[in-house]
């Protein structure tokens, strides 16, 4: 298995390990906050201890930050993937030193959004890392299946990672709102989100199974050439010379 594979591997990864059990403990401490909520409203006094609000919001962060991450390293690894084995560097040297930029503005700029505190800059940064992902994710060599985005892993992935950099921006906004309007938005947005990351487990696992390792990826396009796909075909491997 050579670095690329191996870099490939580490998103799942880090999705089973870190972002997904994240996404359960969130949901539980949500429906906390919301029963307390409730019981509150009501004059009773609530058994769920008032920290979860500050769990939750805590856990959201650490999410983002990990959606956002994982999805940064699976684009780098086919946008620079792609930059080697294709020698863009040769071609185009300002291409390959405009999409370092643009990787390092987009983290910068999602680590200048916590700790941003105005409403204005919150906007911006949370703009300028939604774009940086989106133009990243454009680039040459990203697994992307465009012609069934309706199910594309990559799509999923960017669209869920928008909304956590969003929910980001007007964390603010939902306590200081009366009319708990954005704290409508939130829960409609973050639901919507946990549908994406439940279609992103299984177009995860197909993707698992379509992307090749390195060495494997050769013939594999010979086989999508011929079209093996949906017709009947045989590959003949290179003959290997006997070791000495």
């Amino acid at each position: 298995m050579e670095i690329k594979d191996a870099i490939l591997l580490l998103h799942p990864i880090l999705a089973v390990i870190v972002v997904f059990p994240l996404i359960g403990i969130i949901v539980n401490r949500a429906l906390q906050v919301r029963q307390r909520r409730l019981e509150t409203v009501a004059g009773s006094k609530s058994k769920i201890p008032p920290v979860v609000g500050q769990e939750h919001v805590q856990l959201g962060k650490w999410l983002t930050g990990s959606v956002v991450g994982i999805v940064l390293i699976a684009l780098a690894n086919d946008v620079f993937g792609n930059i080697i084995d294709k020698q863009v560097w040769v071609k185009s040297p300002f291409q390959v030193i405009f999409l370092g930029l643009l990787l390092a503005a987009t983290i910068a700029s999602l680590y200048l959004l916590y700790q941003a505190k105005q409403a204005n800059w919150r906007g911006i940064f949370a703009t300028l890392s939604g774009v940086g992902l989106v133009v990243f994710g454009c680039q040459d060599g990203v697994y992307r299946k465009t012609d069934q985005w309706y199910i594309s892993h990559y799509y999923y992935g960017e669209l869920a990672a928008l909304l956590m950099i969003f929910s980001i921006a007007i964390l603010p906004d939902i306590y200081k709102d009366k009319t708990n309007r954005w704290r409508k938005v939130h829960i409609i947005l973050n639901s919507l989100a946990l549908l994406l990351f439940i279609g992103q487990g299984i177009t995860g696992t197909r993707s698992l199974l379509e992307v090749p390792l390195s060495w494997q990826e050769p013939y594999v396009q010979m086989l999508y050439g011929q079209k093996c796909d949906t017709q009947p075909c045989t590959i003949q491997a290179p003959s290997l010379s006997p070791k000495p």
